[in-house]
């Protein structure tokens, strides 16, 4: 097989997850749990900085393509927007009418939001949260391929309108034409459309759980890493052989990356898409609910076994965060 050949079988199968960076733990907390109705399936630390928070934010059990995930990395700064960077993320909602029940909730719960609009051929309600993390919500209406998730069963958005998982993931970049030829050419997706600045790539079945939008941006400042912007996105696989697929077409492709990395509810390996832009691959298991019961997922603090001998180190070094919605009111 040439370098640049990819079998169907290989096929990355869409989003996987999305991490940012939070300024404040138990804000995001009660925002994507609260406001947004997201489960928050583990409560753990970035494996790399134990003094940091590790929330994963997914539909009902944690399925792949559901999570949005976040570091609150002590004392760093405000991330600066700009170019070179992945620059928004989408929630799968099941139709048109969802929106309009979210233009309403957000006012209600004073959340920062622009107005229904349209981007190729879908009807998508741009928001942010307190640290401007850009965000939006796209319906699902006419939408087909990768399938989305199932909602949050405890979730205060009524499940008509609820969030069903990630949508296209856009990515701004300074040079458009290398960001196309690693789409293309190394990573498998399939360019489809164009709309000003706007470019739409697909993997797999396409659909919004396997888009990449592509914003060409030279006008702008390079971003700079911090609270309020995305650390990086992950790509799935299926299991550990399709990953060792991804980390040797990566090393043939020269492009910096990892190698292997056991994440304990996933393995992955990541690289750099462009200066700036951090990817992964990650395998679709063996998933969130094998250290944790269903019913105690996100209440208390999780370790992966390697980092359990350190625990009552780690414990002390991180501040209260609490996520037992149980206990409240």
């Amino acid at each position: 097989m040439s370098q640049t050949a990819l079998e169907p079988k290989n096929t990355l199968l869409g989003v996987h997850h999305v991490t940012a960076i939070t300024s404040d733990g138990q804000r995001i907390f009660d925002f994507f749990a609260k406001v947004l109705g997201m489960h928050l399936i583990k409560k753990t630390v970035n494996q790399d900085d134990v003094r940091t928070y590790h929330l994963y934010f997914t539909d009902d059990k944690g399925a792949p393509g559901t999570d949005m995930t976040f570091f609150d990395f002590p004392g760093i700064p405000k991330g600066i927007k700009g170019t070179n960077t992945i620059s928004r993320v989408s929630f799968r909602v099941p139709n048109d009418a969802s929106l309009d029940y979210w233009e309403k909730r957000f006012t209600e719960n004073d959340v920062a939001h622009e107005p229904i609009t349209t981007q190729f051929g879908a009807k998508v309600l741009p928001f942010h949260d307190f640290d401007d993390q850009q965000y939006q919500l796209i319906s699902d209406e006419d939408n087909h391929g990768v399938p989305g998730g199932t909602p949050w069963r405890d979730s205060p958005v009524p499940e008509e309108f609820a969030i069903r998982g990630l949508g296209p993931v856009r990515v701004t970049v300074y040079n458009k034409d290398h960001f196309n030829l690693l789409l293309t050419t190394v990573m498998g997706f399939e360019k489809k459309a164009e709309e000003g600045q706007f470019t739409l790539y697909e993997v797999n079945n396409g659909g919004h759980g396997g888009q990449i939008v592509l914003e060409h941006r030279e006008d702008l400042p390079l971003a700079v890493e911090g609270y309020g912007n995305v650390h990086h996105a992950a790509w799935r696989v299926p299991d550990r052989g399709r990953l060792d697929f991804w980390i040797n077409r990566l090393q043939s492709f020269d492009l910096p990356q990892s190698g292997f990395i056991d994440r304990f509810y996933f393995k992955s390996e990541y690289f750099r898409a462009a200066p700036q832009i951090l990817f992964e691959i990650a395998t679709d298991g063996p998933g969130f609910l094998q250290d944790e019961t269903y019913e105690e997922a996100g209440i208390h603090l999780e370790l992966p076994p390697f980092l359990e001998s350190r625990r009552a180190e780690i414990e002390a070094g991180l501040h209260p965060l609490h996520t037992d919605l149980s206990k409240e009111g």
